[in-house]
């Protein structure tokens, strides 16, 4: 499924050719994200991934870039995570040389104009403000504040105003030097993959020095003897929670067991949480659980929009839940189910040429390597029964629980009451 090779300055080239692809998908793809700021320069990553669109030495601004590949028809985008940073277009396969050309040109050879890095501060600080400004967005910020405390993990991938009006052409030249090195590149190409693609890729990334970066900085989780409930009050109709517990890291031994644990209570309208706290009880309208997973640590959280009024019976109802998945076992077509549901949703993903190479990428950077369809599926449908008992064992820790929430929530030791623990 894929094909990797490593250049001489440590840069990786991983590919996944998809027979009779008509498109192509180009990606630059960095083991560096929000984890890797200090806190004086908080969000920088972030926005650094704005100012790669905002002009280089052949392509002066953001219209010159944009034009270029809108004039393919092709989709150009990028994210930050707090762990990995990629940026990307998928196009018609006869024109990945341009994608190559525009992106690689972005990456290496932006200007990061001080003008331009002033005005893109109003921009990002409006960002901010929508973020803030949405309820459903910042719960997450408020849950991985109180579970991961000032730590990198914890501390928000967007920054704060502060920082971000602070930061000048020197911060962002700075983290970039640091961290955007070619032991933590890779380049990735899914869908028609040709040899001049892969020649040009060789010839643009394999003269950049080898300069080693440091280790990831460690992720330090405060001590949580008891549950926490951090609330940020605002008015409103509705109240957004976040209820978590200790989870797994990306790569631990029992990451397929997870998966297929976190299915049957988070995953799909099927799901125990779908069905118990929307369908039987009416107590919100969005309800799901997954697993935040991290190269040394991990969070299994349920979030949901609930009812005011109902809020501690919906955190009551959703511990329970969380109870049910360790004091009861699982019924072998209840695990069938959540396998299938797993299967189906890996394979779908994959079909398309980005999120096939994306897959691959995520794993070789953060994961120990990638791995391939037939090693997912293999992984999945070797879930015993006793892996998922192991699984709610390690996970359900409600005495170590966070809880977040986000709305007009006055009654904090009524929802405290209601974890039970």
């Amino acid at each position: 499924m894929f094909e990797l090779e490593r250049l001489g300055n440590g840069t990786r080239i991983l590919t996944a050719p998809m027979r009779d692809a008509a498109s192509v998908a180009v990606v630059i793809a960095v083991a560096a994200g929000s984890r890797c700021e200090i806190p004086a320069s908080g969000g920088i990553a972030h926005f650094a991934e704005h100012m790669f669109f905002k002009g280089t030495e052949r392509r002066p601004t953001a219209r010159d870039i944009s034009a270029e590949i809108d004039g393919i028809g092709g989709e150009f985008n990028a994210f930050t995570g707090k762990e990995l940073t990629a940026y990307y277009v998928k196009c018609a396969a006869a024109d990945g040389g341009t994608a190559l050309d525009v992106l690689s040109d972005m990456f290496l050879a932006s200007t990061f104009d001080a003008e331009e890095i002033e005005r893109e501060k109003g921009v990002i600080v409006e960002e901010i403000n929508m973020y803030t400004d949405t309820p459903r967005d910042i719960v997450g910020q408020v849950y991985d504040t109180a579970r991961y405390g000032d730590s990198p993990i914890g501390r928000p991938i967007i920054g704060t105003k502060e920082t971000v009006r602070a930061a000048t052409r020197e911060t962002f030249l700075d983290y970039l030097g640091t961290w955007y090195r070619p032991e933590r590149i890779a380049i990735g190409i899914g869908g028609h993959v040709t040899d001049a693609l892969l020649d040009d890729v060789r010839a643009r990334f394999g003269a950049l020095p080898g300069e080693p970066t440091p280790a990831l900085p460690e992720t330090v989780v405060p001590e949580i003897a008891e549950p926490v409930v951090a609330i940020e009050r605002r008015d409103g109709d509705q109240a957004h929670i976040v209820l978590g517990v200790p989870g797994l890291r990306s790569n631990d031994e029992d990451r397929y067991a997870m998966a297929v644990w976190q299915a049957v209570i988070g995953g799909g309208m099927s799901s125990r949480l779908f069905t118990e706290v929307r369908e039987r009880r009416g107590l919100a309208y969005y309800v799901f659980g997954r697993n935040a997973a991290y190269v040394d640590t991990g969070s299994f959280a349920v979030q949901a929009g609930v009812d005011i009024a109902r809020a501690p019976l919906a955190v009551e109802v959703i511990a329970n839940e969380l109870r049910r998945m360790v004091d009861e076992p699982i019924p072998a077509d209840e695990i069938a189910k959540a396998k299938r549901y797993l299967i189906g949703h890996t394979v779908l993903n994959q079909e398309d040429p980005s999120g096939r190479i994306f897959f691959g990428l995520r794993r070789e950077l953060l994961d120990g390597g990638w791995v391939g369809l037939d090693e997912v599926i293999a992984g999945i449908e070797a879930v015993t029964p006793e892996d998922l008992r192991r699984i709610g064992e390690r996970v359900v820790r409600l005495d170590r629980a966070v809880l977040a929430g986000v709305g007009p929530l006055d009654d904090v030791e009524g929802l405290r009451a209601a974890l039970g623990a």
